[in-house]
């Protein structure tokens, strides 16, 4: 197998702006793997973070292509799994590259890879269990609150039923304003916030109620991550259901996790991968906490793995792409506010335009 990387930049259409951070661009950096005339695809994205930046993607995507070349074929690769000790983000761009190769070599979809997976049985062709399609929420971020409500008025418009907004501006009423202002322009929206660690315990006990009764759903990581504990003790007063995101990283932390809060923020980039993902699935099955399939703001290409997974998960905010002023890849949907996986062999994306290129 060969494999080659190309780096793009992704400029968002407008700033993004959260309790810890401004986001206006990311580097994406993209791994083609190609074997007997059919390639596979993978995204991984630049986040301060993560602590990951372009040179180090590259180097470390760099790193695990040539450790590809030891594979006779894309299904021993994917069977064995990653080699070496790599960032989660890189780990999945290699398992999607992966997956969207085998999918186009044996003439079936990733999700149907993964329902395989799964039940450990061989690849079913299309034509049984649709592919997955959700509705996925909607990112506003810190902004005025009469800018959050045009945006929000013109979201429904377009279809969006799930609408998730940012927090932890300096003063929490500026908060309180933009959900009211949010609810009243889209009153049939279910409304997801996102303080992003931003509050302290005692302001958590504090706003967490004024939400519940602006019929907000659900509250992502209100409390600073790194202390689990403090978000589970949260959890268990809090009149909002509580989703776990930085807080959530890693299998452990999930287990740790599991029936103390009422969801988790699974990012394919932060578990390292589609099957990871699958395994903190079934870890949490049947114990109180659901699932969330979130996602960081990438190329259709970087969300589509997890758009595969999309009919597991409780939440579905995969709306990264959609954030972007002029997308590379299409193939997933969501301008209307539904993703959809393809029935496609792969991943079912395809590219719009091209960037660098390195040999790997």
């Amino acid at each position: 197998m060969k494999a080659t990387l190309r780096t793009v930049r992704l400029t968002l259409a407008e700033p993004l702006r959260i309790s810890r951070s401004t986001m206006s661009a990311r580097d994406a950096v993209w791994l083609t793997v190609e074997h007997e005339g059919l390639t596979g695809h993978g995204e991984a994205v630049t986040s301060v973070y993560y602590g990951l930046n372009t040179t180090e993607l590259e180097r470390q995507l760099y790193e695990a292509g040539l450790a590809l070349s030891r594979f006779g074929d894309p299904e021993s690769a994917l069977r064995e799994g990653p080699a070496g000790d790599r960032p989660p983000a890189v780990t999945a761009a290699v398992e999607a590259a992966l997956l969207d190769l085998c999918g186009k070599r044996s003439g079936v979809p990733v999700h149907r890879l993964l329902d395989a997976k799964r039940a450990r049985t061989t690849p079913t062709p299309p034509g049984g269990r649709g592919a997955p399609s959700a509705r996925t929420a909607r990112t506003i971020g810190i902004v005025p609150s009469e800018r959050a409500a045009a945006q929000a008025r013109s979201l429904a418009d377009s279809g969006f039923t799930v609408i998730k907004v940012k927090a932890g501006a300096p003063d929490p009423e500026d908060d309180l304003a933009r959900i009211r202002a949010i609810a009243s322009a889209a009153p049939r929206a279910r409304l997801l916030l996102d303080p992003n660690g931003a509050w302290t315990s005692t302001q958590a006990l504090q706003l967490l109620p004024r939400y519940a009764e602006l019929g907000v759903e659900a509250v992502e990581q209100p409390v600073a991550p790194g202390d689990p504990e403090a978000l589970a003790r949260l959890a268990e007063c809090s009149p909002l259901p509580l989703i776990a995101d930085e807080d959530a990283v890693t299998y452990e932390d999930v287990r740790r996790l599991a029936g103390r809060v009422h969801g988790v923020n699974v990012k394919l980039a932060k578990c390292g991968g589609p099957y990871a993902a699958l395994r903190i699935a079934e870890l949490i099955e049947g114990s109180g906490t659901e699932l969330m399939l979130g996602c960081l703001t990438a190329s259709t290409l970087g969300l589509a793995p997890a758009v595969h997974l999309a009919d597991r998960a409780r939440w579905a905010d995969l709306d990264g792409h959609l954030l972007l002023a002029d997308d590379p890849w299409t193939g997933i949907g969501g301008a209307d506010g539904v993703v959809r996986a393809s029935d496609l062999p792969g991943l079912g994306v395809r590219e719009r335009r091209v960037g660098r290129e390195d040999a790997a």
